[in-house]
This record gives structure tokens, sequence and C-alpha cells, in this order.
């Protein structure tokens, strides 16, 4: 694991998130566990247009044919709008502990810190309230958000990753890592995840001119994790990585960048990488060294990363792999 107490690589904090139907504010949000409050990375993120997210209407959830498949198959109908309208119905029956008003499959399935759980009752279902912050990838080629946010849990703030993914409008997998106290060696800290959005505007588009393509995002994870931790490349001068919302660590801090691509058996094997062109965000999901199911997280715009969050929490397994 790298640098400071703990482990993987990870960055700062979100964009704005909404709490029910509204838009989301990280204003006011309590940040648990120690530590101060984590500046973001460097620069943050040159946006394109006057505030928000710059993308289309969020109008209501529609079912139609916005299928796509986690791997290959047909994308068709799985657009930016289906999976924004969907991640907000998603935290809005989260918080309200009913799942009835979503698009859900026969088949889905749930996940929480690599348990499968009856969905709606049990985990965070029973406890969640209104999500205070969120910042997400919406990968219209696989069809999936990946999201990290804080979320309260009874009295407490606590970072969560949740990853949805969506088969011809219906939600068929679900996943949750919700992070407790002693659930990872560095202490969480909500309260620098959103913070640190001032800097990195992680779901700001990325400007054109600026923009990696979706196979250059997805190949710095890749190479991320299978030559872990020599494969942490092109970071920008001041990109801090945040490892549950704690630590505030260099993103190069106890890393390297190895020549060419990484070859014989994979330091960490990636379970799964998603990537978000516009918003200029990739992400991963493995089973971190340790013992630790885990989603990582990066801005990424100009050929430079500018900021790495990882959510990582105890567990025998994935649940996916």
């Amino acid at each position: 694991m790298m640098g400071g107490s703990g482990g993987s690589a990870a960055g700062t904090g979100g964009a704005g998130a909404a709490a029910g139907a509204g838009a989301r504010s990280g204003a006011g949000a309590g940040g648990s566990g120690a530590g101060q409050a984590g500046s973001g990375g460097a620069g943050g993120a040159p946006s394109s247009g006057a505030g928000g997210r710059g993308e289309g209407g969020r109008g209501g959830m529609s079912g139609g044919d916005g299928g796509a498949t986690g791997g290959t198959g047909n994308t068709a109908g799985c657009t930016r709008e289906l999976l924004q309208t969907t991640l907000d119905a998603y935290f809005t029956a989260l918080a309200a502990h009913d799942k009835s008003p979503l698009p859900l499959a026969d088949t889905v399935k749930f996940t929480e810190n690599g348990a499968t759980m009856e969905l709606g009752s049990a985990g965070l279902w029973k406890t969640a309230g209104a999500v205070k912050y969120e910042q997400t990838a919406l990968d219209t080629e696989k069809c999936m958000t990946a999201s990290h946010a804080v979320v309260p849990d009874g009295t407490m703030d606590i970072p969560l990753a949740l990853r949805l993914r969506l088969v011809n409008g219906k939600l068929t997998e679900i996943e949750h890592i919700a992070i407790h106290q002693g659930d990872y060696s560095v202490a969480s800290n909500t309260s620098a995840m959103i913070s640190a959005d001032m800097t990195v505007h992680w779901d700001d588009p990325v400007p054109e001119d600026q923009r990696n393509s979706y196979d250059e995002l997805t190949k710095w994870m890749d190479k991320y994790y299978r030559a872990f931790p020599q494969g942490v490349c092109n970071t920008a001068s001041g990109c801090k990585r945040l490892e549950n919302g704690g630590g505030s660590f260099d993103c190069a801090s106890g890393a390297g960048c190895m020549a060419g691509d990484p070859t014989g058996t994979p330091k960490l094997t990636p379970r799964l990488i998603l990537a978000d062109a516009e918003r200029g965000i990739g992400v991963g999901f493995t089973m971190f060294t340790g013992g630790y199911t885990d989603m990582h997280m990066f801005k990424m715009y100009g050929g430079k990363v500018y900021a790495v969050h990882a959510i990582l929490g105890s567990a025998g397994s994935s649940g996916w792999d």
C-alpha cells in the first residue's frame, strides 16, 4: 500500500449532490472520522459553461430500451440523462427506505461490502438518510453509474461507493461499499470528500479540446491496478489522493510510473473499469491488498491526473468476482 498510514491511491471529493429531487449540496454535511478537511488537487477541472454539470436536463426517469450490459452487448438507448435520473431516484428511494419506485429487474442483485443482501430491507436500506454529496461517472458504454457519496447512516455521515447497472431501462446490479468506523486503516473524513470538490470539480464537463478519450481513461486505470504501485502515471504536481476521505496524500507518494504496459501476473486484478469522457473521470474496482473491496476514481484532463480517490471497505470478497 502507498504512502502514509494505509493504502491505496485516493484523491479528492466530488460534485454537487442532491437530497431527494432537488439539487444536492455539500454544504453543512458533517464529516465522520478524524482529520482535517483535505484540499483538492491542483487547479481543478476547467469548466465548460457556467456552473453545474453543464449537461442535459434531468427529466423524470424514463424506461424504454435504455439497455446495456456490463462488458459487451447492445448499449443503444443508454443515455447520460437516463443514468443520472436513475441515480437521483435511487438516492431518493434509499433515504425513504422504499425500493418500490425504482425500475428493478426481476433478477436484480444487491451487495453491500461484498455480501449479497435483500434489496430494500438490509444494510443501508434500513438506516440511510438523504445523500449530502456525490461525485459520479456516467458510463453509457456499459450503462453503469459509479459514485462516491456522503450518506448519513443513522446519525453519522459515512463514505459510500455506489455502482448501478441498467439493462433495458431496468436496474440489474446494485453495489454498495459503505464505510464504518474501523473498516479501514485510514480514518474516514467525509468533510474532506465534500470540500475537495471546490478545486477538483469532479462532475464539471471537461472542454472538448482537453478531454481524454474513453480508451485513455480505462487504460490509465488498468495500468494503475496491474502495475501497482508502479502504474501511477501522468499525475499533476498538486494531485492529491484520499482514502475514504482521509489522508490527503500526494498522488505520487510511494509510487512510480513504469514504462510500457504491465506484463506478467498483475499486482491487483481489475474486476471492472468504467469511464466518463465528458467529465474526465475513470473508475476501477478490485479486491485491494489486505482484504478490501475497492472503488477507485480519478479526474483526468489534458493528459494529466489531478485527483485520485478510493473508497475501500473490509470484505472477504467483492461479491461480484
